[in-house]
């Protein structure tokens, strides 16, 4: 992983910031923004909740959502964490798959709880998350670049490349 900031965005006293700091908003953020593509070539974006686990982002989605449906069509996302004011917002392109792995979801099913609560348990049975009378396809993004964008003091543009 390459890391560099971006001295056009940046102060000058700002340095780049390390990749596990982007992880940890990741990890602790209530939601995330996802971003796809419509098959008409419009985006598409919204709000989840998701996971880090094992380098990876995770989130899930039922088989007939607008998000799965475009996943079928263009893997590619944005996944996108505001850090609030004087955080960091982290911004993170990649592409996703479908994981069905149910031993990898089980895993994924635990991180999950462990970021946002029981609530949001999920058992696995089919290669999926089950919750209630629902179901949900899991997908992993693994990170191609992504961009922390620093709004304290000072404020700086890291670039992560994977």
């Amino acid at each position: 992983m390459e890391m560099t900031l971006d001295a056009r965005y940046s102060a000058p006293e700002a340095t780049p910031v390390p990749w596990e700091q982007a992880l940890e908003q990741l990890t602790t953020a209530d939601r995330w923004l996802l971003t796809s593509v419509r098959p008409d070539g419009r985006p598409h974006q919204t709000p989840l909740v998701g996971a880090v686990h094992d380098g990876a982002l995770w989130f899930c989605s039922g088989p007939d959502e607008r998000k799965s449906r475009n996943l079928a069509g263009n893997p590619a996302v944005v996944v996108t964490s505001p850090g609030g004011p004087g955080g960091l917002d982290v911004v993170v392109e990649g592409s996703s798959e479908v994981v069905t792995d149910e031993s990898v979801l089980r895993e994924v099913a635990e991180a999950m709880a462990a970021a946002h609560g029981e609530s949001w348990r999920f058992t696995v049975a089919g290669g999926r998350f089950h919750h209630g009378p629902g179901h949900a396809t899991v997908y992993r993004v693994r990170p191609r670049a992504g961009f922390g964008f620093a709004t304290g003091n000072p404020p700086g543009q890291t670039r992560w490349t994977f």
